[in-house]
């Protein structure tokens, strides 16, 4: 009969999707977890380990979907090399102070400086506190736009671009000196990046 009770509460919390206490729960009956706890510890650890589990899928999903170029973290950035990189700077960024205000940030620079990098970096950092995330490479986005124009797709493509919260859209440096971008990439920071510009 135990067993059988055991058996239904596994199948009932996967029913109900509850995987991360379903993994608890599973440990506790393979003897890792202490038998001393109370009813009331138990539950807790059960909730927590649930919590947790769900915080790392929604990071995970959000990661998966910002498509980001690289697998970068604030974390890793070489400040020891000659890129005018400020660690007191990156961590003030590092707050998402600026989506948090609807700014936008611009990495500028020349190419192989490492704009990509940082844009990715802040983007996963973006993602780790639950922010909608978005990486593209601006001249590819605005000719999809472009093209969503000509199929008078234009106005859904700007909705879902305007759900996003953070937007990394990189190549910028060399991209809006050209004149005839620039009114594309006005109306697309207006669309996608609502905000003042943040420099």
């Amino acid at each position: 009969m135990p067993r059988l009770r055991l058996a239904f509460s596994l199948d009932l919390m996967g029913r109900m999707k509850l995987y991360g206490m379903a993994e608890a729960f599973r440990e506790s009956l393979a003897g890792i977890t202490p038998q001393s706890m109370t009813a009331d510890t138990f539950l807790s650890m059960l909730l927590a380990r649930e919590w947790d589990y769900r915080a790392q899928a929604a990071i995970a999903r959000l990661t998966k979907n910002a498509v980001f170029r690289y697998k970068a973290y604030l974390e890793q950035i070489d400040y020891g090399t000659n890129r005018g990189l400020e660690r007191n700077q990156m961590e003030r960024l590092a707050t998402l102070d600026f989506v948090h205000k609807g700014q936008n940030l611009f990495i500028t620079g020349s190419l192989g400086t490492g704009k990509s990098y940082l844009a990715c970096a802040l983007g996963h950092e973006a993602c780790k506190k639950g922010f909608r995330t978005f990486y593209a490479n601006a001249p590819k986005l605005l000719g999809a736009l472009k093209v969503a124009k000509v199929k008078g797709h234009l106005r859904l493509s700007s909705r879902r671009l305007s759900v996003v919260s953070c937007s990394s859209l990189m190549t910028y440096s060399l991209y809006l000196l050209m004149p005839r971008n620039v009114p594309s990439c006005s109306k697309l920071l207006r669309t996608g990046m609502k905000g003042n510009p943040l420099s």
